[in-house]
């Protein structure tokens, strides 16, 4: 029997994945989650062989919670599903040690499929998925601009980024100017829209 844990902020969702899941012999959904922070203490708790995992969740991403797992539970196999399929997140997921990744869009059946390559040490990446990731390329941003266009993403004034980031103000402004020059945009509104539409933030 393969242990599940299920984490998921769509109540409805997560309760409908978890019945589906329920009617296969060989799976067994032991706990579920509505946030990254339940996710790990959930898993820490039941220690399920795979954790499936929502991609945007409240408190931690499906990202970092894959990340925590791999140190505090390896043995557990992580799959992340999302309903945003950007090349960028895929990329970050994968990094994070997640061995399966998928759209929402994909049938019970399928996401049974895949939690069980997984268990047997298999991975499984959604084709068209992939085909976008290698499409879209590396994202051109250092981590540093990444991380300021991320913070400028809710529209803060520059002041308070750089009192968030531990920057000073002209710090700042060259990181936006720089983040926007290389994605080709005319300020850094226009930049957070192109990062975020290919998962570089």
């Amino acid at each position: 029997m393969i242990r599940i844990l299920l984490a998921d902020d769509e109540t409805l969702i997560r309760d409908a994945v978890a019945s589906l899941l329920a009617l296969e012999d060989d799976l067994d959904v032991v706990g579920v989650a509505a946030s990254g922070p339940e996710a790990v203490a959930a898993a820490t708790r039941y220690e399920p062989d795979i954790a499936v995992l929502d991609l945007q969740m409240p408190g931690l991403d499906g990202v970092e919670v894959a990340r925590r797992l791999g140190v505090e539970l390896p043995a557990c196999g992580v799959v992340v599903v999302t309903s945003h399929g950007r090349p960028g997140y895929l990329k970050r997921a994968l990094e994070a040690g997640a061995r399966g990744f998928l759209p929402k869009t994909v049938s019970a059946r399928v996401l049974a499929d895949v939690v069980r390559t997984v268990h047997d040490g298999g991975r499984y990446v959604d084709p068209e998925l992939a085909a976008e990731a290698v499409a879209a390329g590396e994202s051109p941003l250092t981590e540093r601009e990444a991380d300021v266009l991320e913070l400028a993403a809710g529209g803060a004034p520059v002041e308070e980024i750089a009192h968030r980031a531990h920057l000073a103000p002209g710090t700042v402004r060259n990181y936006l100017s720089s983040a926007a020059a290389k994605l080709g945009a005319a300020n850094r509104h226009e930049a957070v829209h192109v990062a975020r539409r290919h998962g570089w933030i």
